[in-house]
């Protein structure tokens, strides 16, 4: 399966086409092959893309935390360039490759990171965790955590099975030392500790 150019997406997508300012970018066009799914997906991708109810610091490090998980070069490169426009230095977005054991994150960066990597390795986040979470975070926000990193987990699933390529748009955004060699050795250096 190959990503559709919107000349070839279903007509009942249109919308979609238009949220993305004619632009739609690559997951979406793969996604496109399947016209219902989509559609049904849209709205909770607008939702949870904004972070829900989440700051978008917060959602982007959520995500970030993913794509290391997930090794998703696409997702990565993505929200690197989506987490410096919402203010994260390339310094901290590289540390997310070290998780929240990491010693310069914040105790509610720390958590956030910790719930991650519960939910992709554990499939829950732990009691302990919760109950220290909601010192920083309400009851929907953390069901915005869980959300957020399964929606984050399904798109790396789906690319991991039809590879797309990063936009080029957003490939130029990225500062030149962000590559895909570069996002390799940050995994290979975060699981060699």
């Amino acid at each position: 399966m190959q990503a559709l150019h919107p000349d070839e997406w279903d007509t009942s997508l249109q919308h979609i086409i238009d949220d993305m300012e004619g632009q739609p970018i690559q997951i979406h066009c793969l996604l496109a092959n399947h016209p219902r799914l989509l559609e049904a997906w849209w709205s909770f991708r607008m939702y949870s893309v904004r972070g829900g109810e989440l700051a978008q610091r917060d959602a982007e490090l959520i995500i970030l935390r993913v794509a290391v998980h997930m090794e998703a070069w696409y997702e990565w490169a993505a929200h690197v360039d989506r987490g410096l426009a919402c203010g994260l230095s390339l310094p901290e977005i590289y540390r997310v490759a070290e998780g929240p054991a990491a010693s310069e994150w914040s105790k509610q960066d720390q958590l956030l990171l910790l719930a991650v990597d519960q939910l992709v390795t554990r499939h829950a986040i732990d009691r302990e965790t919760r109950e220290r979470l909601a010192k920083y975070f309400s009851e929907r926000q953390i069901l915005d955590i869980v959300s957020l990193q399964g929606l984050y987990v399904t798109i790396a699933c789906i690319i991991g099975t039809w590879p797309i390529e990063i936009e080029s748009r957003i490939a130029a955004r990225l500062p030149k030392e962000v590559s895909e060699e570069s996002f390799r050795a940050l995994l290979l250096a975060a699981n060699s500790n």
